[in-house]
């Protein structure tokens, strides 16, 4: 008896299963092409960011050899070419290779190249100093402290990850302006933070010699 009853049972589902069928099939095909669909288009859209990955790291490494082997010209044009159309690392890291390719032909143009990274927000802030510092670098010979101090100044404070380079530009570029007192002050922010590297204080003892321990105001 049970056998019929289990019978009966099977064919009472396997009717629902064929009404559910006719009324919703199509849909039920229509979903299932929807995700073969999403998964073919994710697969392909993976496929497609790997290569230009590859593409691009090959792009940046062409690049570095012709920067290696002082085809400085052509070295800044695959770095341009790199920041415009790689990918989103490459093309912060082309950026950064376009500009120290430019510092040396065009020091005014890499400092707008490097103040342009500064002002980018995406790149983050220790990128932001990064490039801040750079341009600093190139100018620490030529502008005035003031212009210095208006760039590196927040770079120095005790929360900023180049803070010991900021503070040495700082002296270095007071002390060529003949501000004594400047000088003093990042001399001594340098020299009473045990965190700067040893480098950094060597050199900074050195400047401190030239330094009087009573500068102009």
């Amino acid at each position: 008896m049970s056998d019929i009853f289990r019978e009966v049972d099977e064919e009472v589902r396997r009717e629902r299963l064929e009404q559910l069928w006719k009324r919703y099939g199509n849909y039920i095909i229509a979903v299932a092409l929807v995700i073969l669909v999403g998964v073919g288009a994710w697969r392909g859209y993976i496929y497609w960011q790997e290569r230009k990955a590859a593409e691009a790291g090959a792009a940046y490494e062409a690049a570095s050899v012709l920067a290696d082997e002082g085809k400085h010209q052509e070295a800044e044009q695959a770095f341009a070419k790199l920041a415009t159309d790689g990918t989103a690392g490459y093309r912060g890291l082309a950026r950064f290779r376009e500009a120290a390719q430019l510092g040396l032909s065009d020091p005014k143009a890499a400092v707008a190249a490097y103040d342009a990274l500064a002002s980018d927000a995406s790149l983050g802030r220790s990128m932001q100093d990064l490039a801040t510092m750079r341009a600093a670098l190139l100018l620490v010979d030529t502008a005035p402290y003031q212009e210095l101090r208006g760039r590196l100044e927040p770079l120095a404070a005790p929360d900023r990850p180049f803070r010991h380079s900021a503070r040495e530009l700082l002296a270095f570029s007071a002390w060529r302006s003949g501000d004594g007192a400047a000088a003093r002050k990042w001399i001594d922010a340098v020299l009473t933070d045990p965190s700067a590297p040893s480098s950094i204080r060597n050199r900074i003892d050195v400047l401190a010699a030239l330094v009087p321990s009573e500068g102009k105001g």
